[in-house]
């Protein structure tokens, strides 16, 4: 019998979950074994998982699982340095040099245990099979509007908190804009996080330059960018990635004032945007990287836990039929993710 483990999230501002009660339902028909951990936070109250036949854990209590036991949560693990001996599924951060990604490898290797990264499963042809980046794009032009709005009233961006709703969102974004209708660049806009950018900024009255591949495809410079006022970067950077905003940016002539590094990755070599080094959060959306004139980076690692009921639906409805395959977790987009998990292991 395979069992599912679903952990609890134990970041901060973290409200999201990888499948929903409906989907443990067909599972548990299917003869999966679903256990599911108590959260305090989590937008799904635990009583409805319960109320489909969940097994029901302590918050936290996944390292005394099973060993068969497969580990599903989302955003990082307890960075205690513990071995990891079970097989994860989760979003790793781990393949693209970051330091703590190494760090979270290195557990894996003394624990023998295996990551499933959910941003490399993947299809044959390369393509996530579930992702959250509707939402993330979405959330992400919304706190850069925002930013922008802050900016032009002398101020940094004030915190962020969890939306009644994605309309709650837009609403929030126009108003704090006052009328006003800043140029906005959308790079990566055929893209699911592109499509979620240029969905709130035109929910908002905006009208948007989108540009994809073909536009980027000679490799840059791209001054147009800093002709921009908005400029929100919705593509997953790797090791072809051009440079977007180099670094001398902020002493160049520019109209940009705030970017939206929604990919958000600047712990990586690949990083497109070089004038930040640091993610942003909640209580601190925005980090000023230039003043005169200002220019503002927003950098949220977890965005779509702003709306964390859209964006677990979302992806719990992605994911659904892969969790199913778990009984095969050695082929299918499973095999190719722990063949990439493999690659990636540090050697003793």
């Amino acid at each position: 019998m395979t069992h599912l483990w679903v952990r609890a999230e134990s970041r901060d501002n973290e409200q999201r979950i990888g499948i929903t009660p409906t989907g443990a339902s067909e599972l548990l028909v299917q003869g999966f074994r679903v256990t599911v951990e108590d959260s305090p936070t989590r937008v799904i109250p635990i009583g409805e998982f319960e109320a489909v036949g969940c097994d029901i854990a302590a918050e936290g209590s996944w390292p005394t699982a099973p060993d068969d036991a497969i580990i599903l949560g989302l955003k990082e693990l307890p960075d205690d340095g513990t071995p990891l001996s079970h097989r994860h599924i989760m979003f790793g951060h781990a393949f693209k040099g970051q330091p703590t990604g190494q760090i979270l490898l290195d557990r894996f290797r003394a624990g023998g245990g295996t990551l499933y990264d959910l941003e490399y499963l993947v299809t044959p042809e390369g393509r996530r099979v579930a992702a959250f980046g509707y939402w993330a794009g979405y959330a992400g032009a919304a706190v850069t509007l925002l930013a922008l709005a802050a900016q032009s009233r002398g101020e940094l961006c004030p915190p962020v908190n969890v939306y009644s709703s994605a309309d709650a969102m837009a609403e929030d974004a126009k108003s704090a804009l006052q009328g006003a209708t800043p140029s906005v660049i959308v790079i990566g806009a055929k893209g699911r996080v592109g499509t979620g950018s240029t969905d709130l900024c035109q929910k908002v009255g905006l009208s948007v330059t989108q540009w994809d591949m073909a536009e980027t495809a000679h490799g840059g410079p791209f001054p147009e960018i800093l002709e921009h006022e908005v400029f929100l970067n919705s593509i997953l950077a790797g090791p072809s990635t051009p440079v977007f905003v180099p670094a001398d940016a902020i002493s160049t002539p520019r109209a940009l004032r705030a970017i939206g590094d929604i990919a958000c990755d600047p712990g990586s070599d690949f990083s497109p945007i070089k004038v930040y080094d640091r993610v942003t959060s909640w209580e601190e959306p925005a980090l000023r990287v230039a003043t005169d004139p200002p220019l503002d980076v927003m950098a949220i690692d977890n965005l779509p836990s702003l709306l964390p009921r859209e964006s677990s639906e979302d992806f719990a409805a992605q994911l659904l039929p892969h969790l199913g395959a778990l009984t095969e977790i050695d082929a299918g987009v499973w095999g190719r993710a722990k063949a990439t998990f493999l690659s990636h292991l540090p050697k003793e």
